[in-house]
């Protein structure tokens, strides 16, 4: 059977549609390809250096066309560049020193170990070559198989050139990575307070020189980051016992140290150090003391390119916009319901800062049917129980009994909306609250490095002010972060808003849609100490009796004292 004839104008057309499609990708392609050189200062290795001289594989990417790598005089020889990150290879510039090689292959590796070649050749001339290839990986390697010459190879410069959309993506590099120090504290003020703790991307775990060996000039942590990296950037949480003179060093076998970056004014609290350095190992040098004590950091962190980085725990998004309802607590049920154990579970006992009530397993915690949840705080003995003296009775005996509720366990969120619509108890001694602590404190981490997010609390001694407050390992007690708001007129006289809205950058705390105070994350880092509030939380509610803040009843305390809960409510 005959063929049709193919249509000339047809093939010329389509032709000529093909070219158009083609040529224009071809030019984006070649104009992707960068023109700096991504071999410069990065970490380098090779098969071997000229026996006796100065020839190091650094100086193939120092940028210096007048100093040179040299190799021994055998084949095969190997110069291994590490690029920091995965990244999309498309070119190379070699400047041969006399003693080039002939044959040799351009190869990349995700892991300097599997290698696939990306350009190779038989018949090198020497000189200066641009060569253009394509590739992927990390590691990108000269393997030269055969010498022009009776010596070795040598390179004045290997240059590297990748596509304008691979630049490495700098990152935490430190993360619990293996860490030293010239001592550590281990005793009851700071137990186990290792190098590990500056690099476990916990703000509220430190490490400290010992008191007995560590109190003295210098001091030293390092860390190693498992193998040679681009640093880029150093950050330091300092404790109040900080380092006024001190310099960030870099190594690539931790005997011999470049200092990067020298500090001669250091002034505590969180320092973040831009710096450009090379090494596997990156130590603080701690030459000068703030004061009569050690050293602590609560973070040691280290970023940039390279390494064998261990990602850290992954940060909890922010709420969304607009907020929604993710769990809440009405309480519309009717009169004398207890707490929904689905959501609430009773703290039982007496409870902290010197408080005089004992709290009961649900006996006073009860709803109104009026669509409310009942703190109630009484005048009632515990038999067997033990408190403060009470002023009143001048008994040991706990006199006094009330409700304290915790989501611990059922519920706990990172960040949100946190409001509750509150009338809370009136007369002297009463201590009623609405707050939030983080969940690790039942996981071993005492207060206040757990955190405390005090959404509302408010004295029977002071019936128009209430407070809201955080407190955390550097800030805590009378020195916690917040502010109170006096509306003229007793808080127990009826229901208030009580909110704090909080993100990864900080809180914003109201009361009746009225903002009381704003507090931000980087300026408490760089003028209190650590922010340990970006993991959960749990909520609390209770109506405590006396304490060290509110003062103890009197005999003109009135009993029982109620605190009305109308709704609490979560947004993200």
């Amino acid at each position: 059977m005959r063929r049709p004839t193919p249509n000339r104008g047809a093939l010329l057309a389509a032709f000529a549609l093909f070219t158009a499609l083609v040529v224009p990708v071809t030019a984006v392609q070649a104009a992707e390809c960068g023109t700096a050189n991504a071999a410069l200062n990065a970490p380098v290795t090779a098969s071997s250096v000229e026996t006796g001289s100065p020839f190091a594989a650094t100086a193939a990417v120092d940028g210096n066309a007048g100093t040179r790598w040299s190799s021994a005089f055998s084949d095969p020889q190997w110069l291994r560049i590490d690029l920091g990150a995965s990244r999309d290879v498309c070119g190379a510039t070699l400047q041969w020193e006399a003693a080039y090689a002939t044959a040799f292959q351009l190869q990349v590796s995700p892991d300097g170990a599997a290698w696939t070649t990306v350009h190779q050749t038989t018949t090198g001339t020497g000189g200066t070559q641009n060569l253009t290839f394509t590739g992927t990986g990390r590691y990108l390697r000269l393997y030269a198989t055969a010498r022009a010459t009776q010596y070795g190879v040598s390179l004045w410069e290997f240059a590297v050139r990748t596509g304008t959309n691979s630049t490495p993506t700098e990152g935490l590099l430190s993360y619990n990575k293996p860490a030293f120090a010239s001592s550590f504290q281990d005793d009851g003020a700071c137990p186990a307070c290792t190098p590990a703790k500056a690099l476990d991307f916990n703000p509220a775990t430190r490490w400290a020189t010992s008191p007995t060996t560590g109190w003295v000039d210098p001091g030293w942590i390092y860390v190693d980051l498992g193998a040679s990296a681009r640093i880029s950037k150093v950050v330091v949480q300092w404790d109040p016992a900080h380092a006024s003179a001190f310099q960030v060093q870099t190594s690539d076998n931790a005997s011999s140290w470049t200092t990067i970056h020298s500090v001669t004014n250091g002034t505590g609290f969180k320092q973040t150090i831009a710096v450009n350095g090379t090494g596997r190992y990156v130590r603080v040098n701690l030459t000068a003391r703030s004061g009569p004590y050690g050293y602590s950091l609560w973070e040691f962190q280290v970023y940039g390119t390279g390494g064998n980085p261990t990602p850290p725990p992954a940060q909890a998004p922010d709420p969304g916009n607009p907020l929604r309802l993710v769990w809440s607590d009405e309480f519309d049920t009717p009169a004398g319901t207890r707490p929904d154990a689905a959501k609430w579970r009773p703290e039982v006992g007496t409870g902290q800062n010197a408080e005089l009530q004992y709290y009961t397993d649900n006996r006073n915690a009860f709803t109104d049917g009026a669509g409310n949840m009942v703190l109630e705080a009484r005048r009632e003995v515990t038999p067997g129980s033990a408190c403060p003296v009470d002023p009143v009775s001048g008994s040991g005996t706990c006199q006094y009994t009330s409700a304290r509720l915790i989501t611990e366990g059922k519920a706990s969120w990172t960040y949100g909306r946190i409001e509750a619509n509150v009338k809370v108890s009136g007369t002297k001694g009463l201590w009623p609250a609405f707050w939030m602590l983080g969940n690790d404190i039942f996981k071993g981490t005492a207060w206040p490095a757990s955190g405390e997010i005090d959404i509302m609390e408010h004295l029977g001694r002071e019936p128009n002010t209430a407070y809201q407050t955080i407190h955390g390992p550097a800030y805590f007690g009378a020195g916690g972060i917040g502010q109170m708001r006096d509306i003229g007129q007793d808080y127990s006289n009826a229901f208030h808003l009580f909110r704090v809205d909080w993100n990864s950058k900080g809180m914003v705390f109201s009361i009746d849609g009225v903002t009381v105070i704003t507090i931000d994350k980087a300026t408490v880092e760089a003028t209190r100490g650590p922010w340990v509030f970006d993991k959960p939380f749990f909520i609390l509610l209770n109506n405590a009796v006396g304490g060290d803040w509110p003062g103890p009843p009197d005999a003109t305390t009135v009993f029982p004292q109620r605190m009305l809960v109308d709704y609490v409510r979560v947004y993200q």
